[in-house]
């Protein structure tokens, strides 16, 4: 049971985590680009559509990220399952 543990807790950390950043990552980045489109497109009203979409979009994305990183560290806790942390060099 020790090892199972130790194998989830290495893949929490060099796998699920590094996945949730790029996740969390390009959903900013869309939220930022709706932002950016929907000053542009301030005259033009679907360009301003086209950027409320994407803040919606970004804002969803982001929401759903965190929640499932939060998922994942409440399983981690219940089972006891303490991910490996890297040691620093």
């Amino acid at each position: 049971m020790v090892v199972l543990n130790q194998f989830l807790g290495k893949v929490v950390v060099q796998i699920i985590n590094p996945i949730i950043l790029l996740l969390a990552a390009a959903a900013f980045i869309l939220f930022l680009w709706g932002v950016f489109e929907f000053i542009k497109g301030a005259g033009d009203e679907g360009k301003r559509e086209e950027g409320k979409r994407a803040i919606l979009w970004g804002i969803i994305g982001l929401v759903i990220i965190f929640g499932a990183y939060g998922i994942i560290n409440i399983a981690l806790g219940t089972f006891n399952i303490a991910p490996i942390q890297r040691i620093s060099q």
